[in-house]
């Protein structure tokens, strides 16, 4: 790893005596000047201090002539302002990782955070030197004393996720509690804030890019530091409470509470988001408790604790004391916000107190509140819950005479107003308006006017609300759908039933026993057994009588799960049961085995279903080949073409295209044209597969014109390349750097409304960052999310890896926080590309 990252050209002072006290950090005796003063760091060459270190072992003389050598040696390399590698391996060889713990803590305040950083990298990447967890600790607490928070971080992140080699005899799996303990050993010597620096980025790490792991180790941190009596900064407590209320770790958010309210002097924000963690959980006599205790410590709530105490009052029907509160705000010189307005008129509306709510409404205005959408649809869903439509809809029109447009909330309650009072057909016009407005409907909404539109045997109306329902996830109830299958059965509409049980299944909602069995009884009773048959085949996976159909899907969705053996036992199990299989039985065996890559294993299975007399079709032998190409046996599956070129089998489009593909894969591009012209020959139409499989494979070869007149010979055949057909030339151009010809593809792909996918956008990324070009890659990052394609890690390593080698590491680490925060890991090429950045000349200079 290359801890290579600053850039220092002079000394650096950067600690100073401290002249106020500390609060939140820790709770020992406070520094003397005389320690304060001997932390100032001063790299400037000096004769190093004499060895006199209380945690040295008993068998460690700090007088001996050799140790008093060795760190002189060692403190005319870290001192200087550059790192001298000449005496850097004269003296490597000579230290003990313990000897140089204890040489770099006498040092610390003299030495050179550039060069002790490059030091720390040349001793483990060249020789191999595993410094002490604490020796890296110390290495961290100088880099964030030194304003240099970016390789800190790094540093902790690679000693989180032991990423660094240490030297740890007894215990060589270094976790959390190591870290922290170490950093509370620091702590203590070094009497205060750099060890709280430390512990403040260290709770940052666990809160954001670690809260993975459920926050447990930021607890256990944070616990282990308190037992040492050593706290983070107030902002670094309150963010961390702030976490994990949000993560609804109430819970811990308790505990950690406890504990501080014990050690540290409390703030308004630690107060604050501690009332919100107690209403959050139910706990509003603790919530009330600290509000209180807050005017005895002195603390004045501001109108975020206001708000906080008076939602958890009325979320608990203590309206009289949130009403008594917000009263007290004013008397305080805390004004009320909308927030507090909104929180007392939901509460009101909940509890039917109506002419209460609008008295709050009313004072609101008068203080020169609008009413936002929040407050506006809260009136009107109390008002269509009492089935007062017609005060439900002057509220509606209040709201649209202040400039304001009803959401799909406001839409939900209006609609279940009137299905409460009966006026079914208000309610579906209201529903066709939200589908035009593209709004977002709620379950109880779309099942009240389908089930009306069954009963008036609309059954039309209803299918078509079902299926938007579908388009939107929502999972209609069985009653429900047992009613519109059954309606539509009788009504002569048997595809469109059909239809609805699949999408149902595909869906994952899938129909239950009663719904199946309408659809069979209306398939049995319009004389539609094949269709009525297909469906028994979903229903046996459900546990009804097996047969070879039931079998079949098994088998198939055994090889989906990757289940090989298990597919194999129900092939024997239908022999014993007396069901013959059948070549599609076969097929899928084939085809589930060959994708193992065990193709010996596949001409067994294929052997034994020609010994039952199975006649193997197309399906058959284009298995086989695919097989065979996916394990580079393509002279083993052309021998199988050519066996059923000359069989009766007729031959399919498909078939070729598993040949194509693999010659291209392999560059034998004359070989895969001359099936190309063999199956037109045949009188089989290529298809966007075969050319697709053409112009990667000839742009692999450099052959990119030859490759982009594949699409005007396409566009001949009536074939209209795809997005893969042009991200393959994309991609071709893009390795040559030749991204003017790239721009001309897009505007081709956009005149024939070719939209670029995830992988067009990456490789046009990549190669603008190839060429140094980060505005333009840049914008295309931006025009893709901008046009809802999600980048993945891919996308993101090859800008990152750009922004490194321009030198813009610290945009490079943005864009990784940026990462973290859209839920998505970094991974090793992350890492390796940050690191391989900070060796790069012009990423000192940018620290400079």
């Amino acid at each position: 790893m290359d801890l290579r990252r600053l850039a220092v050209t002079k000394p650096i002072y950067i600690y100073t005596p401290i002249t106020r006290p500390l609060t939140c950090v820790t709770s020992t005796p406070t520094t003397t000047t005389n320690t304060s003063a001997a932390l100032q760091l001063n790299p400037q060459q000096q004769p190093p201090p004499p060895l006199n270190l209380n945690d040295s072992d008993s068998s460690y003389n700090p007088n001996n002539n050799n140790n008093q050598s060795l760190l002189s040696r060692l403190s005319s390399i870290l001192s200087k302002p550059s790192l001298d590698s000449s005496k850097c391996k004269q003296l490597l060889p000579l230290l003990h990782p313990p000897d140089f713990d204890r040489f770099f803590l006498a040092l610390f305040p003299h030495v050179n955070p550039k060069t002790t950083l490059n030091f720390f990298y040349l001793a483990s990447q060249s020789f191999n030197f595993h410094f002490t967890l604490r020796s890296y600790c110390i290495l961290i607490l100088l880099l964030l004393l030194s304003n240099h928070s970016s390789p800190a971080r790094l540093l902790f992140i690679r000693l989180i996720d032991r990423k660094l080699p240490l030297f740890s005899p007894y215990n060589p799996a270094i976790n959390h509690i190591q870290i922290a303990t170490a950093l509370a050993d620091l702590n203590i010597l070094f009497k205060g804030v750099p060890g709280v620096m430390g512990v403040n980025l260290l709770l940052h790490l666990y809160c954001t890019q670690f809260k993975n792991v459920s926050f447990t180790c930021a607890i256990d941190v944070f616990f282990t530091l308190a037992d040492k009596g050593m706290f983070p900064s107030c902002k670094t407590c309150n963010s961390f409470l702030n976490s994990l209320v949000k993560a609804n770790e109430l819970q811990k958010t308790y505990q950690v509470f406890e504990t501080l309210s014990r050690f540290v002097s409390l703030d308004v924000y630690l107060c604050t988001t501690m009332i919100n963690a107690f209403c959050k959980g139910g706990r509003i006599q603790d919530a009330i408790a600290l509000f209180y205790r807050m005017e005895n410590l002195g603390i004045s709530p501001n109108v975020v604790t206001y708000n906080n105490i008076i939602h958890g009052l009325c979320k608990s029907g203590r309206l009289n004391e949130a009403l008594r509160i917000k009263q007290n705000m004013a008397k305080q010189g805390v004004q009320p916000s909308l927030i507090t307005y909104s929180v007392l008129i939901n509460g009101l509306i909940k509890l039917d107190k109506f002419e209460e709510a609008n008295s709050v409404l009313k004072e609101m205005s008068d203080k020169g509140f609008v009413p936002n959408e929040v407050v506006y649809n809260t009136l009107i869903d109390g008002y269509c819950k009492m089935e007062n439509i017609d005060e439900a809809l002057r509220i509606r029109d209040d709201m649209l005479s202040k400039g304001m447009n009803p959401n799909s909330v406001t839409f939900n309650s209006l609609m279940q107003g009137f299905c409460r009072i009966g006026q079914m057909e208000h309610a579906e016009h209201l529903l066709e308006e939200m589908l035009s407005r593209g709004l977002s409907i709620n379950l109880g909404a779309f099942s009240s006017v389908i089930r009306w539109l069954c009963l008036k045997s609309r059954f039309d109306s209803a299918l078509h609300f079902t299926k938007e329902m579908l388009l939107r996830n929502l999972r209609p109830n069985d009653r429900l759908m047992t009613t519109l299958v059954g309606g539509l059965c009788m009504d002569g509409k048997i595809s469109e039933a059909i239809e609805l049980w699949f999408k149902l299944f595909k869906k994952g909602f899938a129909a239950n026993t009663v719904t199946s069995n309408a659809l069979i009884h209306g398939l049995c009773e319009a004389g539609k057994m094949q269709n009525a048959i297909r469906l028994l085949k979903e229903m046996l996976r459900r546990g009804l009588v097996f047969d070879r159909v039931s079998y079949n899907t098994l088998i198939l969705g055994c090889f989906k799960e990757g289940k090989v053996e298990e597919a194999f036992r129900l092939k024997e199990e239908m022999f014993k049961q007396g069901i013959q299989p059948d070549i599609y039985t076969y097929n899928l065996l084939i085809h589930g085995i060959s994708n193992t890559g065990k193709m010996e294993h596949a001409v067994k299975v294929w052997d034994e279903c020609k010994r039952l007399g199975i006649v193997s079709n197309v399906y058959t032998y284009t298995i086989m080949i695919d097989g065979y190409c996916k394990v580079d046996k393509i002279e083993e599956g052309q021998n199988l073409f050519n066996e059923l070129v000359t069989s009766k089998v007729e031959l399919n489009a498909v078939v070729y295209n598993t040949l194509i593909s693999a010659y291209c894969k392999n560059g034998n591009i004359m070989a895969a044209f001359k099936l190309r012209d063999d199956m037109k020959s045949k009188g089989i139409s290529p298809t966007i597969a075969t050319y697709s499989s053409l112009i990667h494979g000839m742009c692999n070869m450099d052959l990119h014109e030859d490759a982009r007149q594949l699409l005007v010979e396409m566009r001949g055949l009536g074939l209209s390349p795809n997005v893969i057909c042009y991200t393959a030339l994309v991609g071709g151009y893009c390795r040559l750097g030749q991204m003017d010809k790239v721009g001309s593809f897009l505007q081709e792909m956009s005149s024939y409304n070719v939209q670029p996918n995830k992988i067009t956008y990456t490789v046009m990324i990549d190669g603008y960052c190839k060429l140094g070009n980060m505005k333009e890659a840049a914008k295309l990052l931006g025009e893709m999310v901008k046009n809802g394609i999600v980048p993945d890690a891919v996308t993101y390593n090859a800008f990152t890896n750009g922004l490194c080698k321009e030198g813009r590491v610290d945009d490079a680490f943005k864009v990784c926080d940026h990462m973290a925060s859209e839920g998505l890991s970094l991974d090793e090429i992350t890492y390796t590309t940050l690191i391989h950045g900070w060796h790069q000349p012009s990423a000192f200079s940018n620290l400079e």
